[in-house]
């Protein structure tokens, strides 16, 4: 390489700003951690229904994997800083609707609000992090820190969410967003540079409208589909769904300034990172949700204390993000890839034990090793195989690949583990219809009914409580076989590729 062609050392202010774009990514992580933990005392306080619960949880993801194609593409031609600083304030005004909720209806309504800020900042800040970083090396160690800073947050957020669930209401779990958004609208213009597509034509409306309605219905399809079974709604949402993705690709193709390039898909490396996101995210996120309540509603834990003890877990992706690149760097992708889902899976399948808290702190412990490698080389490969002009869209995409298979993970095992809980929960003799149908419907509910009982009649239902959530939980850990596939699969994809070729 001759002195001409050696990209450009980053300086000072390159690296003070990545630590500027790892504050969205903390806030996003620490958002979703102290969610789960405040399930319960929502289900308490909301009645939410078993599907207006899940529906909390996880419209946020629906949005975002929907929209993040979109906003990625709009970075491009706006300017992803620009972005980066109106996602930043609108998610900050969500969070605070979020927290002053009254009802389910509107707890999901400011969830999805949410989701459509949240959009806006994955793939500026992934696109800005490209830009500054021409380096491959310091590149490595920038993506490293992106995935540390998700991982930061998930330590973080249990220890403040936990402190603020034991002395103020749920809802002041959603205000930690508002100061770190606030630090970065003051530092963002400082500190970031600006940067976009000198070429970028207009955004078409008709794109994105597509791509958001197939997202949407065919995820809307699956979580009908598991919850209710072989019936037509589910069966129209699916069909009408790939009717709008093929209206999408189809569209794609007669553009002259495409929303998604679909050539793109013929480079393996990025087929291959996409597909590793959207499994691996799917195993791990549709577990998260029932981990949290496990350790509340059947190890009896106070949300401190599960906060606590997801620590660990915390710490496995943070190690995990920051030596990949020092000590896998010279591994081909399939064998980084492959082995990290293989070794999630192993930890999968110890949480399926549900034998305690031993088994779930060595479980997680070990899926947190295994993914977060595998998560920084995905994202590397899907945005590396992309022109720099693209670097937003595809950025977008392989967010949209992560945020899609979260989102389905726990829309599919969310629903399986509440249709195991429905079926396997038996309602003691004596407890009055209105308090059995709350205990039917979610957990949490069951525990708020047991609240107006007589103390015998109470432990009963929630001993027949414990053993329903824990069998449900054994279900939705069934994630380490989608794990295991997608080591296969993702192993095979990648066989051809060099570890030098991954960006």
């Amino acid at each position: 390489m001759t002195p001409a062609e050696t990209p450009q050392k980053a300086g000072r202010r390159e690296w003070i700003g990545l630590a500027v774009i790892a504050l969205p990514c903390l806030l996003y992580s620490m958002d979703l951690t102290v969610l789960n933990l405040a399930l319960p005392a929502i289900s308490e306080d909301l009645r939410p229904s078993s599907s207006e619960l899940l529906w909390i949880v996880d419209i946020y993801g629906f949005l975002v994997a929907g929209l993040l194609i979109t906003m990625g593409t709009l970075g491009d031609r706006i300017g992803r800083r620009r972005l980066l600083l109106i996602g930043a304030a609108s998610f900050g005004a969500a969070s605070v609707l979020a927290a002053f909720a009254s009802s389910a209806p509107m707890l999901i309504a400011a969830r999805a609000l949410l989701g459509v800020a949240g959009a806006t900042l994955a793939p500026s800040t992934m696109a800005l992090i490209f830009n500054m970083f021409a380096d491959p090396g310091e590149r490595k160690i920038a993506i490293g820190v992106w995935i540390a800073s998700f991982s930061a947050g998930a330590a973080v957020g249990p220890l403040v969410g936990g402190a603020l669930l034991e002395l103020f209401w749920w809802g002041s779990v959603f205000l930690i967003g508002v100061p770190v958004m606030l630090l970065l609208l003051v530092l963002g213009p400082r500190l970031l540079p600006e940067s976009r597509d000198p070429d970028a034509g207009r955004l078409d409306l008709a794109s994105a409208a597509l791509s958001l309605g197939a997202v949407l219905a065919v995820i809307f399809a699956l979580k009908r589909l598991a919850e209710d079974g072989l019936h037509w709604p589910p069966f129209l949402a699916v069909v009408a769904g790939v009717v709008l993705a093929a209206l999408f690709a189809r569209r794609q193709r007669r553009l002259e300034d495409p929303l998604l390039d679909l050539e793109l898909f013929r480079i393996r490396a990025f087929s291959a990172g996409l597909a590793t996101n959207v499994l691996g995210f799917f195993a791990a996120f549709g577990l998260f949700v029932f981990i949290a309540q496990y350790l509340q509603l059947v190890l009896g834990y106070s949300p401190l204390e599960a906060g606590l003890w997801s620590l660990p877990s915390a710490f496995g992706f943070i190690v995990g993000a920051m030596l990949a690149a020092p000590v896998l760097g010279g591994l081909r992708p399939a064998f980084v890839v492959g082995g990290g889902l293989g070794l999630a899976a192993a930890g999968f399948a110890l949480i399926a034990q549900a034998g305690g808290i031993e088994w779930v702190v060595a479980g997680s412990v070990l899926f947190s090793l295994g993914l977060s490698p595998v998560a920084g080389l995905a994202t590397e490969l899907v945005v590396g195989a992309a022109p720099p002009e693209r670097a937003g869209a595809a950025s977008g995409m392989s967010e949209t690949g992560a945020e899609l298979g979260g989102a389905l993970g726990i829309a599919v095992l969310g629903s399986i583990g509440t249709a195991v809980y429905r079926s396997q929960i038996a309602v003691p003799a004596g407890v009055p219809d209105a308090a059995g149908e709350a205990a039917r419907d979610t957990p949490g509910g069951a525990v708020a009914a047991g609240e107006s009982l007589p103390g015998g009649l109470a432990a009963d239902l929630l001993h027949a409580v414990d053993a329903a959530f824990t069998d449900a939980f054994q279900a939705a850990a069934t994630s380490e076989l989608v794990s295991a596939a997608a080591a296969v699969l993702a192993t095979l994809l990648l066989r051809r590729v060099r570890a030098t070729a991954a960006t």
